[in-house]
């Protein structure tokens, strides 16, 4: 069996032997924390920090987290609603006037949280995401490919240039900055969107599924034959090192799984982890309030979108390409994150499922 590291209590043993059991299946490495009232009940690693599998996973091993970085955007947006900065009824060009263009005066911020904007392919250079204002400015030109807030259709890449916009024009500070001077600073969490230089040595570099290349490409509807439309992100993209410096709040945010589990515990424990109050609970419950029921245009299968997460009966989260997921259980107090940096085909991927799967067996106890 896989080498596991960490600490874990008694009953959440199943945690760490699901962790145990993906990376004997042949995954390189990987992170899981599960955090109970905002402490941690696990806090595990395994596996390696590469494909070469040479170097072993650390404690502070990080990773891409693709996706899971929308909760991290969500969360900030929220923090400034909740202090009465950001009105999330009101169109986005209150914020960011330019942005009314092509008949998208009426778009609202919370279309832009609920994936219902029109506005959900990147048709640029992927270079171009490097260049926050060459990256905003393009989408503050383009027309909505439907009627804003009547349909949704996962917003892969652009919603975190769109919210993270709305918070740099309310606070004058970039999204990276908002999130680690307002959430991770005052959290002590070790999560990045804009990764310094100096963090470089602890990356885990994301490897591609079995019999794929670093050309494997993002498709939002995990079917290869029916790929998103717009410019393709490969995973050499997400490896190289300007992808790791520039900010995409939708898809470069790095971490492992304890700070994941850490941060987004604000939203599982009414705002507050450790002494320290982010949102108040009204705050967090606005990321239940549900924005859209139905079938996604992109993903094509229903969805069920709040605030900035996706809702999964009494739970909310989201996942990454490549299997990171976050989980949020509010009645339990508890999140639930899982980090890799091994890929595996989406449609053949439930590796998250079963690491939460195994976490409420932990949670059977706790409450027993």
């Amino acid at each position: 069996m896989a080498d596991i590291q960490g600490s874990y209590d008694d009953l959440f043993t199943a945690v760490p032997g699901a962790l145990a059991a993906l990376l004997d299946d042949g995954d390189a490495g990987a992170s899981v924390a599960v955090f109970v009232d905002g402490e941690p009940v696990v806090d595990v690693w395994g596996g390696f920090a590469g494909a070469d599998r040479t170097t072993p996973w650390q404690r502070d091993t990080i990773v891409n987290v693709w996706s899971v970085t929308k909760t991290m955007t969500a969360l900030c947006a929220l923090v400034l609603a909740d202090r009465g900065e950001l009105d999330l009824a009101a169109p986005v060009a209150r914020y960011w006037p330019e942005f009314a263009a092509a008949g998208k005066e009426k778009v609202l911020v919370r279309h832009l949280l609920a994936h219902t904007a029109g506005l959900p392919d990147w048709d640029g250079p992927v270079d171009e995401l490097y260049d926050w204002p060459t990256v905003t400015a393009r989408l503050a030109a383009r027309a909505p490919r439907w009627e804003p807030g009547t349909a949704a259709g996962y917003h892969s890449i652009t919603q975190g240039f769109l919210v993270g916009e709305v918070v740099r024009r309310i606070t004058g500070r970039s999204l990276g900055e908002f999130f680690a001077d307002e959430v991770a600073g005052p959290l002590g969490a070790d999560f990045h969107i804009g990764l310094p230089a100096e963090d470089d040595h602890r990356v885990a570099l994301t490897v591609p599924p079995p019999s794929r290349d670093e050309d494997y490409t993002a498709s939002a509807t995990g079917d290869d034959a029916n790929p998103a439309a717009g410019t393709g992100i490969r995973v050499r993209d997400g490896n190289g090192v300007a992808w790791r410096r520039a900010q995409i709040p939708a898809a470069s945010g790095f971490g492992n799984a304890r700070s994941v589990a850490l941060v987004q515990s604000v939203m599982a424990c009414s705002g507050a982890v450790r002494g320290v109050r982010l949102l108040s609970r009204a705050g967090c419950d606005r990321a239940w309030e549900e924005q859209f029921s139905g079938e996604d245009r992109i993903l094509g299968r229903p969805m069920r979108y709040g605030l900035g997460y996706g809702m999964f009966g009494t739970t909310y989260g989201w996942g990454g390409w490549g299997g990171s997921l976050v989980m949020i259980e509010p009645d339990a107090r508890m999140a639930v994150a899982y980090v890799t940096n091994q890929m595996r085909e989406p449609a053949d991927d439930t590796r998250g499922l079963e690491i939460v799967m195994a976490a409420y067996d932990g949670l059977k106890g706790l409450r027993a």
